[in-house]
């Protein structure tokens, strides 16, 4: 059984003033909430069971999905009205929810790609955690040896490293920018236990990394959109009228 995690709690707040009346999850690009898109291309996938995590506006994320009928597929909600747990933390909180035997997906509710989800699943047999990367250009970059395991994380115009390795050659590693997908191994879920209820993902993987096998799974030709701000809301909307012909 293939399940997934999307990530649509957060403020949103680059989408302002978009999202001082609604989430973030349910902006239309295209005409549907992003949401419906990431359920799309996870159901396509064939994912069969998907929690979604709520925050900012949650009734109406829920009451959007429970008056489209779950868009035909197995959704639990992990709610933290509460409190705003990052991503770390929200995966964390929603561990109950899932099966222990099988991979979990984790997908932001506002990127658009022309990944294959399935192939990256399928890429992650053997891995504790396989996290989606390209080649694209950026700031800040995750660090991975020989073998494509993740050994650290640099920012290259401030020179700052993050590492659980001391005296790590920078210069010798692979650098990749993430795109915001990958897999997650339930077994990594007791290596939760030492954080807070409150952590990014990423804070979580730069940590664990010597102890845990996480692996670097490249798509050169990778586009990725972060559906963000409101000037990315027009290029979204070509985006996706490139990728109704382009069925990577």
């Amino acid at each position: 059984m293939m399940q997934a995690m999307i990530f649509a709690a957060g403020l949103g707040t680059r989408l302002k003033p978009l999202t001082d009346t609604m989430p973030k999850a349910l902006v239309r690009v295209g005409g549907r909430p992003l949401i419906e898109h990431v359920v799309d291309k996870l159901k396509s996938a064939g994912v069969e069971k998907m929690v979604v995590n709520v925050h900012h506006f949650a009734s109406q994320v829920v009451d959007y999905l429970h008056e489209n009928g779950n868009f035909g597929t197995d959704i639990s909600i992990s709610d933290e009205t509460d409190k705003l747990l990052d991503t770390g933390g929200g995966l964390k909180k929603a561990a109950g929810l899932f099966a222990a035997d099988a991979p979990i997906l984790i997908h932001n509710v506002d990127i658009l790609s022309n990944v294959d989800l399935r192939w990256l699943y399928e890429s992650h047999e053997g891995n504790d955690a396989t996290l989606l990367v390209s080649e694209r250009k950026t700031k800040r970059y995750l660090l991975f040896n020989g073998d494509m395991r993740l050994v650290g994380w640099t920012n290259i115009e401030t020179g700052e490293v993050r590492s659980p390795y001391k005296d790590l050659n920078v210069n010798a590693c692979k650098m990749y920018a993430f795109s915001g997908i990958h897999v997650f191994s339930p077994r990594l879920f007791p290596l939760m236990d030492a954080f807070s209820d409150k952590f990014g993902i990423m804070d979580f993987y730069l940590k664990v990394c010597d102890k845990a096998v996480i692996k670097a799974c490249v798509k050169p030709d990778l586009r990725l959109l972060d559906v963000g701000k409101l000037d990315s809301l027009a290029e979204a909307e070509r985006f996706l009228k490139g990728e109704s012909g382009d069925k990577n």
